[in-house]
């Protein structure tokens, strides 16, 4: 055969004329759905009576046989995107007439008009060097729903929308995160980072990347009189991606008790991390009881073993993470600030201790056995 080609080339082409299509796709159904988002509320909070989106849902399935997305209640989402974001825009009309009425037809440009003319708030505008009206565009509208029922602040809401958008969550990471207060929690930690990392963009970054509390509702451990870490640790390796999820995606799973030997002896770290943001080593030290001051002489033993033997030339300093059940704020700080690695303390609940309102809303565990058995029953009876 004469000549030769690069599959490479035509495949990258492919993969990024696929995620433009996927963009544009998006952009236009939110545009959509805000269109059709103030046409509900122009109408349904005066024009039309008690049943009337109900009635408008079906209406729909009728004139459009197998139309999805635009249920009675996915209108009300639509009329609930609208009437959140609206307000955002600066307080003076769209440059199109956007009065009700019902012979009006709709104008799906109506978002991108608002935004690409500048008439976002202030307060969008001064949020976040890094927001972009890109990012609102690419997250879809299921994670947009999810994002305005469960956080009330703006600021929350673009941090969630930002980070849907550059780390592609699915609608169950965002759940997780929503449900764990990831934007209230995140950058909270007591630690040392700003005193014991070389580069304070570095220390920052450490800062971000870790949360106060963790909310690890895949682990129920009902014993509390003779607390097992080892029994703690193994529920936490059998549901490592969930525990990874809790984390943030930018860690990576190496180990749980990694061996490191100091003069010629074993010692062993609880779990080990790689994170690909911070690019270094992270030692998690899982703790069932309280924080105390003298966990941190281990912890700093083994990051000084993991410095001198693992570490790789090219990585930054290693984190270490102690992960227990309660600590003083007060106390960490007060702890870690003369120590010379890095390191912080988080707390953690596990699924029992949740609020109530929180376990109702979690499937339960031997209700989802039961189901799994069923099926497996059925499917081997059919075959």
């Amino acid at each position: 055969m004469d000549g030769s080609f690069n599959v490479a080339v035509i495949k990258d082409a492919i993969v990024r004329s696929r995620y433009q299509a996927a963009k544009l796709v998006n952009k236009e159904l939110l545009s959509l759905y805000y269109a059709v988002g103030k046409y509900v509320a122009d109408n349904s909070r005066s024009n039309w009576g008690q049943g009337a989106i109900a009635l408008l849902s079906d209406s729909l399935q009728r004139e459009l046989p197998g139309l999805r997305g635009f249920s009675e209640s996915s209108l009300k989402k639509m009329r609930s995107f609208y009437e959140v974001w609206q307000p955002i825009f600066l307080n003076r009309p769209l440059p199109l007439d956007l009065s009700a009425s019902e012979d009006r037809q709709l104008s799906t440009g109506d978002l991108e008009n608002a935004i690409n003319l500048g008439l976002l708030a202030h307060d969008i505008a001064n949020f976040s060097n890094n927001f972009s009206i890109n990012a609102f565009f690419s997250v879809g509208f299921s994670h947009h729903s999810e994002i305005l029922a469960k956080e009330k602040s703006l600021e929350g809401r673009l941090f969630y929308i930002s980070r849907c958008a550059a780390e592609f969550w699915t609608v169950d990471t965002l759940k997780s995160y929503l449900r764990g207060d990831l934007y209230n929690k995140t950058g909270l930690m007591p630690n040392n980072f700003l005193q014991t990392l070389p580069e304070s963009e570095q220390a920052n970054r450490a800062i971000r990347s870790f949360k106060d509390e963790y909310f690890l509702d895949f682990i129920n451990i009902e014993d509390e009189i003779d607390p097992d870490e080892r029994v703690f640790e193994q529920s936490i390796v059998a549901n490592i991606k969930q525990f990874i999820l809790s984390f943030g995606n930018k860690f990576c799973f190496i180990g749980n008790q990694y061996r490191v030997v100091v003069d010629e002896k074993e010692y062993f770290i609880d779990l080990l991390f790689f994170n690909r943001e911070l690019r270094c080593l992270v030692a998690v030290e899982l703790k069932r009881g309280d924080f105390k001051p003298s966990q941190l002489g281990q912890l700093f033993f083994y990051l000084s073993a993991l410095d001198e033997y693992v570490r790789q030339p090219d990585e930054a300093p290693s984190i270490g993470i102690i992960l227990c059940k309660e600590a003083s704020r007060n106390t960490v700080e007060f702890a870690v600030r003369d120590y010379s690695k890095p390191m912080g303390v988080a707390t953690y609940r596990t699924r029992n201790e949740m609020p109530e309102e929180w376990r109702k809303a979690l499937p339960d565990l031997d209700d989802m056995k039961k189901l799994l058995n069923a099926d497996a029953s059925e499917t081997n009876e059919g075959s």
